[in-house]
């Protein structure tokens, strides 16, 4: 990809409905930390306007962001949105996060917590034990 299609598909990854009804979480991966708006908006459903970010009746301002190149720095543009970022710097990509900014729902850290799950024999798996490699947990129930 080049660096204008800085953004791979996006990711939706359907969560369980909620007491407040079903929920969508958005993630990216990018390969660069400059953005092109539109290809953010698909991304993360986020329309840069005149007045800041905005997704729905939400607007974030975003006054002091750099717009100068046509494109938008993601360091500070997912800080003010809430967003967590991940590297993986061994492929030169980042993940960019769910926006927590106006959900409430906010990750503290992109670190597990040390949970111990049983592998496929049985045997207890201590994810703490798999560190620094980066670990994808995927759960699922029947009901």
């Amino acid at each position: 990809m080049t660096a204008m299609s800085s953004i791979a598909e996006p990711r939706h990854v359907d969560k369980a409905p909620t007491l407040r009804g079903a929920t969508t979480l958005v993630a990216m991966i990018i390969e660069s930390m400059r953005v092109d708006p539109t290809l953010f908006e698909a991304g993360t459903g986020w329309a840069i306007k005149p007045q800041g970010a905005c997704k729905g009746d939400v607007c974030v301002p975003l006054f002091d962001i750099d717009r100068s190149e046509g494109t938008l720095p993601v360091e500070p543009l997912a800080a003010r949105l809430g967003m967590p970022i991940v590297a993986a710097d061994t492929y030169g990509l980042w993940a960019l996060g769910p926006d927590t900014a106006t959900t409430g729902r906010a990750l503290s850290t992109a670190t597990a917590p040390d949970l111990v799950l049983p592998d496929i024999d049985g045997a207890p798996c201590r994810i703490a034990d798999l560190r620094p490699q980066k670990v994808v947990l995927v759960a699922w129930a029947s009901w």
